[in-house]
């Protein structure tokens, strides 16, 4: 019995060591957003016009990172009933609808965006992704967004992967021809997409393997400051697959 208890215990101090966040580096980010909640929602009882919508923005990132998606999205759909402009080009309400589980919603968020800009292929991956919720694989694979330009590595190597023509193994090897693996930010994308595309074909030990590393680098790319936006946005999908 003392025997299995250690092992237990050699086990789970293994798996907080594996972690790429700390729980103090966790717990000081979770702090600081529900701070900016409170704060936002302080702003919000006074503030109007631009301020106003402004709040909403702000409240509704903090939600989005706390987890509470649903509650991203109300703030974020306020935003765009305050200021309609704000409609096409919101990807963050994209994000939010597909982690809130309205995949179809999210789908069609980012073929607004799309029409608004159409060089971010980022914009694509995500809609291929909350697509293949809702049609299945295929279907979002005839229906990807169309790109005529090139942008930003890794994204066109990340499309041909979701594209059925290469591995995310051959994207990797791409990065290192192209000697991009020593750039934080393009292996974080890399990583993060893959990681992705794992869990969308039923290869979760994968999965959870590259979105970890793309936490992990997300770390390294913010030079001190910590995940950026989308660091958070894979911290989210990381900690939701585990």
């Amino acid at each position: 019995m003392k025997t299995h208890l250690l092992f237990l215990a050699a086990l789970t101090a293994a798996a907080l060591a594996a972690e790429p966040l700390s729980r103090t580096e966790r717990a000081k980010m979770i702090t600081a957003f529900e701070e900016t909640v409170e704060e936002a929602s302080s702003a919000i009882g006074k503030e109007t016009g631009p301020a106003l919508v402004r709040e909403y923005s702000r409240r509704g990132d903090a939600l989005l990172f706390l987890g509470k998606a649903k509650e991203a999205v109300a703030d974020f759909e306020k935003m765009i009933d305050l200021d309609p402009s704000q409609d096409a080009p919101h990807w963050r309400l994209g994000i939010a609808y597909y982690f809130a589980g309205d995949f179809a919603k999210s789908a069609k968020q980012f073929e607004k965006y799309h029409a608004y800009d159409n060089r971010d292929r980022e914009n694509g991956v995500w809609k291929f992704f909350a697509q293949a919720k809702v049609d299945g694989i295929e279907k979002a694979r005839k229906e990807m967004l169309e790109y005529t330009r090139f942008d930003r590595h890794p994204f066109p190597a990340v499309y041909e992967m979701l594209a059925g023509k290469k591995t995310g193994a051959e994207v990797l090897t791409e990065m290192e021809k192209k000697e991009k693996q020593d750039d934080p930010l393009v292996m974080f994308f890399a990583h993060y997409y893959i990681g992705w595309n794992e869990q969308l074909n039923g290869r979760n030990d994968a999965a959870k393997e590259h979105l970890a590393k793309a936490v992990e680098l997300s770390i390294k790319a913010g030079a001190g400051g910590g995940p950026g936006y989308m660091g958070q946005v894979a911290r989210l999908h990381y900690e939701a697959l585990k």
